[in-house]
Formats: structure tokens, C-alpha cells, sequence
């Protein structure tokens, strides 16, 4: 099985009928989360979750995960996102930092149901905080935004044969490794919950789906005028 061309092509979204289907699942679910979290905003799950993740802790893994947790921070995932941008632009790809672009998108989305739900973050007598996170507590932002914006750079970096080998595979598979480590990041730090990065997993991949719909855009537009 080439997974290459899973990654490379993802043509099941080029289908309206089932980019919907999986928008609307995975939608259902994250309004499940929601209404969990309204309801028991502090569960034993949650609580049980943080303990087991924070219970091996030291000063070089407190490092460690303070840098994946690192690309997510305000001013660093501007920076990321418009240097992401401009770099597609001066290979000539406009539309792709376009999208680029647009993955922030996916983090005001994320602020704005944070102001909606309202759930503190977690407290020092629940749990151990080893930076002090600003806002509300769900869904996780940057969870939201490393699945989005590094889950749409990976979908470029094997959609794009014109990008070199070497960089399509070091960014890559660091962007993935992202990806899988910032929900952990984010509790073993003590600013979420395990609900709030599911939920915000969830909200990334919404995100996902919605960009890489509307990237194909064109070429649905092109194939029904044939």
C-alpha cells in the first residue's frame, strides 16, 4: 500500500457529499464534548488523565514540552503562518499561501468558543502547572491550530512533486510529530484538560477537512465544465 498517495491526493474530499458527511460527524462529536464539559466541568476522566501524564515529570522534559507547546504561542504562530506563506509565494504558489493563510482561521474559531463555553483552566490544587496559560480552557487552541496549519502543510508537501524530496520529508514528519505531541504538551503543562484537547483535535480536523475541500475547489470546477 503506497500511503504516499493518501497523503498526496486525500481525493475523497474532493467529493461535496462526503466532505459534509465527515464535517458533520466530526461536528456532532465536538458539540457531544461541548455539552459534556458544560455539564461536569471537572471530570474524573480529565482528572485522572493529568495525573497519570504529570506523574514522571523533570526539568528536561518540562523544557521539552514547553517547546512543542512553543509553535502555538500568539506571536509564533503568526510569524509561522505568514513566513509559511510568503515562503509558497516566492516558489510561486499563490493559492497555497493563500490557504496558508487561512489556517489562522481555525484559532480565532477556537478563541471565540472558548468565550462561549467559559471553562477555567485547570488550578493548582487539581493539578501541577508548569506555565500559566491565559483565557478559557476549551477547546485547546493550540491544538486546534497545529492540526490545521501544520495538518494542511503536510497535505501540501505531498501534494506539491515540485517541493525537493529532503524538505518534504524533514518538515514533514516534524509537523506530524507536532501534531501528535501537543495534546500531551498541553496537559503535562497543566493548561488543559484531556477533554479540551480532544475537543480541540476535533475542531482542528474540522478545519482540516474545510480547507482541503476548498482547495480543491477549482479543480471540481473544471472537471464538471468538461
Amino acid at each position: 500500500m503506497n500511503i504516499l498517495k493518501y497523503l498526496e491526493y486525500l481525493d475523497f474530499l474532493n467529493s461535496r457529499k462526503k466532505a459534509i458527511y465527515i464535517v458533520s460527524g466530526l461536528a456532532l462529536l465536538f458539540l457531544l464534548l461541548t455539552a459534556f464539559v458544560a455539564l461536569l466541568p471537572t471530570t474524573f476522566i480529565d482528572l485522572e488523565f493529568s495525573e497519570e501524564l504529570q506523574e514522571d515529570h523533570s526539568p528536561l522534559l518540562d523544557m521539552l514540552m514547553k517547546f512543542v507547546s512553543w509553535f502555538g504561542t500568539r506571536w509564533v504562530a503568526i510569524s509561522m503562518a505568514v513566513g509559511t506563506a510568503l515562503a509558497f509565494l516566492l516558489m510561486r504558489f499563490r493559492r497555497e499561501a493563500l490557504f496558508m493563510m487561512l489556517t489562522m482561521l481555525s484559532s480565532v474559531v477556537a478563541f471565540g468558543i472558548k468565550v462561549l463555553v467559559n471553562r477555567p483552566r485547570p488550578t493548582e490544587d487539581l493539578v501541577r502547572i508548569v506555565s500559566k496559560a491565559e483565557n478559557q480552557s476549551f477547546p485547546s487552541g493550540h491544538t486546534t491550530f497545529y492540526v490545521a496549519f501544520f495538518g494542511f502543510l503536510i497535505f501540501l508537501l505531498f501534494r506539491l512533486r515540485q517541493i525537493p524530496s529532503l524538505i518534504r520529508w524533514t518538515v514533514g514528519s516534524f509537523s506530524l510529530l507536532l501534531i501528535l505531541s501537543v495534546p500531551f504538551s498541553r496537559v503535562y503543562l497543566g493548561d488543559h484538560w484531556f477533554t479540551d484537547v480532544v475537543a480541540g483535535f476535533v475542531l482542528g480536523l474540522i478545519s482540516l477537512v474545510l480547507l482541503i475541500y476548498g482547495y480543491f475547489r477549482p479543480e471540481r470546477r473544471a472537471s464538471a465544465g468538461q
